[in-house]
């Protein structure tokens, strides 16, 4: 696969298989999940999102990100992941990439991110850094 023949780009709806495709293989989505309004769900996902990038192979989508904003002066990417067979690419780091000029283009200067275990290094290389002095805390301490 030559990646630079992926189409990576802003978009305002997204196939819903795709998008739980993706989810499954990032470990997010388990079978407990699946409800009748679970893509309704998808739906106000994608469109709920400031901004959502999908990265395409051939018609079919390899890879998302988002972000959530109020969209004047804080944003906050998360869901970056790419289907398994594409990973090593360097597509994450164009979805990235494009979520953050898409932030930047509209003046909000504050943009982070938690980083999943094992996951820092990618996120340094293209230029985010640890906030030291904060801690990222979750509702119920991330208690299913």
């Amino acid at each position: 696969m030559n990646p630079d023949e992926v189409e990576i780009k802003v978009i305002e709806r997204a196939d819903r298989d795709s998008v739980k495709k993706l989810y499954q293989q990032a470990g997010w989505w388990k079978e407990s999940d699946e409800t009748p309004d679970r893509n309704s769900w998808i739906d106000k996902l994608v469109a709920g999102s400031f901004c959502f990038v999908g990265a395409f192979a051939g018609g079919e989508m390899i890879g998302m990100g988002r972000a959530i904003s109020d969209g004047v002066s804080d944003a906050y990417i998360q869901d970056v992941t790419v289907l398994t067979a594409y990973r090593g690419l360097g597509l994450g780091a164009r979805i990235i990439n494009e979520i953050t000029g898409f932030l930047r283009g509209r003046r909000i200067g504050w943009i982070g991110l938690i980083a999943e275990p094992g996951t820092d290094a990618f996120y340094q290389r293209l230029g985010f850094a640890a906030m030291a002095g904060y801690t990222p805390m979750l509702l119920g301490g991330g208690k299913d």
